[in-house]
């Protein structure tokens, strides 16, 4: 989930060789010189970032619903191995978020397709009449009156209602040809790479074999994470390189049919970033506790060793699994560790010559400030400061940090002939430890991420990177809606524009002096 990400990046990340090429292939697999990549924001029905024009994708699971009963207290529904209710009780619905926010998704005719026999209803504040039969709706939806919940009220057990795709205004004849909505493509056009981490649902993923991974039927892709099959297709739309997460759990089967997919389906101009899941140095996550468990299992150390040093291990293996099926020429294998500390990577770059089979080092150098009620000045007395006293601490103390760990680790990088890279970054303002909850705190950072002059420290920020050795860089995230757990989008919302994100400016425009045409399109 977000906020225990959000919570877990505070408390831990910010407490402080090319082979040759064949012919027509890639050399030089992980640049050194600075480009802008990005984090995608993760599948969710709060996703603000509207990325495909089928809205049904990122949809909630179905909440069962019962006449006379609380809210989700009908009984436990029937679904099959996609995610589609087979049937229904007598007086029972089941209702899905389509979006659980208003205002900034497109208003106007929607058409709701789908398979099946049964009927659709639309819930909620946002739509308004319908039109349907035959499988086929039109749904006139006013965003300002609130979110957009689909409800399924009949299904036929013989045939049941599946493959509802809920269609943005105008995209009924064109959807197929391209299921990815226009103003995303246009904003991120440009990126060097797409790091699909979230899309992939990495933290906590559960998945071992290939027969369990995501696929296009399935009812939403919040549960599984976005296929594999997507991804590509987006990398070959934006010319960007992919930078694929494998699960935690994945066995080597998994990785190299995932790469036999890739290497079928990517264009051969693009590279993929290859790590073995994501912060496996970083104990808030589940993935790093299955790590020490399997260290600790091989008699790799001792405490955190154990996780640092099995995922060496396991990261060198997923490399060696997918190039026995993807080109090692245009494949960046990445080792990833701590910012705040440059003990991970030193454990992990030297144990058992792991460097000498990887490519990149890369770390997360956030810009930021986590206050808590324990820390000098206390989160109730940074509550109280101007946006003027942000920015000056941004500048004076947290600048010059991120500095000394990015020196750190780039003379690691070095010392090891690994390209620096940053699997994420960007500003980092959020309460922890309670904190999070103190409401005049929260506004003081949502309108600090939404001042011009947090576009300077942006700015900044990007320069240093790449003064002091920095190549790709990966924003986290691309588009997010702010709360009390950060604001994390280099914009908030989709109708979002780049006079009211100042996060987005500052990329785009330090992109462009790097040679990239970002956002070109809008």
């Amino acid at each position: 989930m977000i906020k225990q990400t959000v919570l877990i990046v505070a408390a831990f990340a910010i407490a402080a060789c090319a082979q040759q090429a064949p012919q027509g292939q890639l050399a030089n697999p992980a640049p050194a010189k600075a480009s802008l990549a990005t984090n995608l924001s993760g599948p969710a029905d709060w996703n603000t970032e509207i990325p495909f024009v089928d809205m049904f994708h990122f949809s909630r699971d179905w909440i069962s619903q019962q006449d006379g009963k609380g809210w989700g207290q009908g009984p436990k529904l029937e679904t099959d191995a996609k995610g589609w209710v087979k049937r229904l009780a007598p007086g029972c619905w089941a209702e899905t978020f389509v979006t659980s926010y208003d205002t900034h998704y497109p208003s106007g005719d929607y058409t709701v397709l789908y398979d099946g026999k049964g009927e659709l209803d639309f819930g909620a504040g946002g739509p308004r009449g319908k039109e349907g039969g035959n499988g086929r709706y039109v749904v006139h939806v006013d965003s300002t009156k609130g979110h957009f919940s689909v409800r399924l009220t009949k299904t036929d057990p013989a045939d049941p209602v599946r493959n509802i795709r809920v269609l943005i205004p105008g995209s009924e004849k064109t959807y197929k040809q391209n299921p990815f909505n226009p103003t995303f493509l246009a904003r991120w056009k440009g990126v060097s790479a797409l790091r699909f981490m979230d899309w992939m649902e990495t933290n906590g993923n559960k998945v071992k074999s290939w027969a369990e991974r995501p696929q296009i039927d399935d009812a939403n892709w919040c549960r599984k994470g976005v296929p594999a099959d997507v991804m590509v297709d987006l990398a070959n739309r934006l010319g960007a390189d992919a930078w694929f997460c494998m699960p935690i759990r994945a066995d080597d089967d998994y990785v190299k049919n995932f790469a036999t997919l890739v290497e079928k389906t990517l264009d051969k101009k693009l590279r993929v970033y290859l790590e073995l899941s994501n912060e496996v140095w970083n104990p808030g996550f589940e993935q790093s506790t299955y790590a020490e468990q399997q260290g600790k299992a091989a008699n790799l150390g001792n405490g955190f060793e154990n996780r640092w040093r099995w995922y060496a291990v396991r990261s060198t293996q997923v490399f060696d699994a997918w190039n026995q099926a993807f080109p090692r020429a245009r494949t960046v294998r990445v080792l990833a560790a701590q910012a705040g500390w440059s003990e991970p990577a030193k454990q992990i770059l030297a144990f058992r010559d792991s460097a000498k089979k990887a490519d990149a080092l890369a770390i997360a150098p956030y810009c930021g400030y986590t206050p808590s009620p324990s820390d000098k000045p206390s989160a109730d007395e940074v509550a109280g400061w101007s946006k003027d006293q942000i920015f000056q601490h941004m500048r004076s103390k947290v600048l010059p940090a991120v500095v000394k760990m990015v020196q750190e680790h780039k003379a690691l990088a070095d010392q090891h002939k690994l390209t620096l890279i940053a699997y994420e970054g960007g500003q980092h303002l959020v309460g922890i430890q309670g904190a999070e909850n103190n409401d005049k705190l929260t506004a003081l950072f949502t309108g600090a991420n939404r001042d011009p002059r947090m576009g300077q420290v942006y700015s900044e920020y990007l320069k240093l990177w790449q003064q002091n050795g920095g190549g790709l860089f990966a924003n986290f995230s691309s588009v997010a809606g702010s709360s009390k757990w950060g604001s994390w989008g280099s914009m908030e919302y989709a109708d979002s524009t780049r006079a009211n994100s100042p996060k987005y400016a500052a990329l785009q425009d330090w992109a462009r002096t790097l040679g990239q045409s970002v956002g070109t399109g809008g």
